[in-house]
């Protein structure tokens, strides 16, 4: 492989924040990836805000929007199996233009997507999902191998907590009016936008909104451009993030693969879990008998107590400064939140619990596992074994499993399972979710603890053969 120079600051701007005290550069580096990433989610999500009620895909069982949802997990897919290869391998010089042109490519998908009759829809938000699946993996390589990763990544990882409801609320206020007055009160771009509500299409809604967030991208892509790379202090803590090569990526997955398997069980299923309670949020709570007209912005009022939770945990995380105890940390959120998916819904049966909480509480609880595998569990996990390379790569093999199953998962519920309504199916798969996560998640916290043990032990043994 060719030998790889870390960069170095660039830009006075730069330079000034390389210089700058620490949490100058930690509230710089969480707003800019914050921003950019809640930007991409207003080209992904808003087509979910509507119901596309009465509509089939080719006159079969399949639902237009399952139709359309499955579509863009499959452009997501494809966008991450792709970016194993690509994100590991992208110089930092590539960066910002990469995120720019991807996000451009699904703008205009959207607008393909107004253009086309109903059953070719599925074709458009396929090409939108495709280049936004490896955006996740651009903004992380701003981020990981700092002494103060943990609490940046719990940052970012807020976005797609808040952004999707947020977003869908966008969408629906869009299609529906509702709020119109609320949008009129804020300065500039109020007015122009409170307008627009009520008076878009479901087909023609996803485009707008992203429209709308556009500018915004651009500003925060070049915010976060702005930041220095890892000094010599973060790469000394947290090891070298470097490229890899095909040959250090397949060498990756052989050194960790009984461990790495148990954790892609579960994200297999977990990433199928957080995106059908996303996906089909709207519909379950109209099942939970909370109806648009009583509730227009239920959606963020509860995806932003599930941010709140998430990122104070995360947070947390960034305390344990001993990597081996940071693991420990890491995976115990992630079994804390396999649980609390249980003891929400049983508290959900006992009446203890309205629907509300209890579809918030299942939002935390998903989100305490799966945030982790997008962020802190691998940044720790290198770190802790002292394997050079860089967490992208190990994100993008577990989030090409991942969405994967949320295809088959969705699938199975039209067609083998289509009698049940959204809310029961959902149910049922909270109670497989526990069982499953808890198990296995435990079994790989031991399998990691090994290899953090056996890495410490040569390093040791390196130490003494020096002396």
């Amino acid at each position: 492989m060719k030998s790889y120079t870390h960069p170095v600051p660039s830009g006075r701007f730069s330079c000034w924040l390389a210089a700058a005290p620490s949490w100058i550069f930690i509230l710089f580096a969480i707003s800019a990836s914050f921003s950019t990433y809640f930007c991409m989610y207003a080209f992904r999500k808003p087509f979910t805000a509507a119901k596309y009620e009465g509509l089939t895909f080719l006159d079969s069982e399949i639902t237009l929007k399952t139709a359309l949802v499955i579509s863009q997990v499959l452009g997501y897919v494809l966008s991450k199996y792709v970016g194993i290869k690509v994100c590991s391998e992208i110089r930092p010089q590539q960066r910002a233009r990469a995120l720019m042109g991807l996000v451009l490519a699904s703008e205009l998908a959207l607008v393909l997507f107004a253009f086309l009759p109903d059953p070719w829809k599925c074709l458009a938000i396929f090409l939108n999902g495709f280049p936004l699946g490896m955006v996740w993996g651009l903004v992380v390589w701003y981020l990981e191998g700092r002494r103060s990763s943990e609490v940046l990544l719990a940052g970012l990882s807020c976005a797609f907590i808040v952004s999707s409801g947020i977003v869908k609320d966008f969408g629906r206020a869009m299609m529906g009016g509702g709020v119109a007055e609320v949008w009129s009160s804020v300065p500039l771009v109020g007015p122009s936008i409170a307008s627009q509500m009520g008076q878009v299409s479901e087909s023609w809604m996803p485009a707008a909104v992203g429209l709308h967030f556009l500018p915004l991208f651009f500003l925060s892509v070049w915010l976060l451009n702005q930041l220095p790379p890892p000094n010599k202090t973060d790469i000394a803590t947290k090891t070298a993030r470097r490229p890899m090569d095909g040959q250090q990526r397949v060498s990756f997955v052989k050194y960790f693969l009984p461990g790495l398997s148990l954790l892609l069980v579960v994200y297999f299923f977990l990433t199928a879990y957080r995106d059908f309670r996303d996906n089909y949020m709207v519909e379950i709570l109209e099942d939970l008998q909370y109806s648009y007209d009583d509730n227009q912005t239920i959606i963020t009022r509860a995806e932003t107590l599930v941010a709140f939770g998430v990122i104070l945990a995360m947070g947390l995380l960034n305390f344990f400064r001993d990597n081996r105890t940071g693991l420990i940390a890491a995976f115990s959120v992630m079994i804390g939140g396999v649980v609390l998916l249980g003891v929400s819904t049983l508290l959900l049966e006992m009446g203890t619990i309205s629907g509300f909480w209890w579809l918030t509480l299942t939002g935390l609880g998903s989100y305490l596992a799966y945030v982790p595998y997008g962020s802190l569990l691998f940044d720790r996990m290198m770190a802790t074994t002292k394997i050079a390379g860089t967490a992208v790569f190990a994100i993008y093999v577990a989030d090409a499993i991942g969405y994967t199953g949320s295809v088959g998962i969705q699938l199975y519920k039209d067609l083998a399972a289509g009698e049940m309504s959204r809310l029961g199916f959902f149910k049922g798969y909270t109670w497989f979710m526990t069982f499953l996560g808890a198990f296995c998640l435990v079994a790989s916290c031991f399998y990691f603890l090994g290899k953090a043990s056996k890495a410490l032990q040569e390093e040791n043994l390196e130490t003494t053969s020096v002396r």
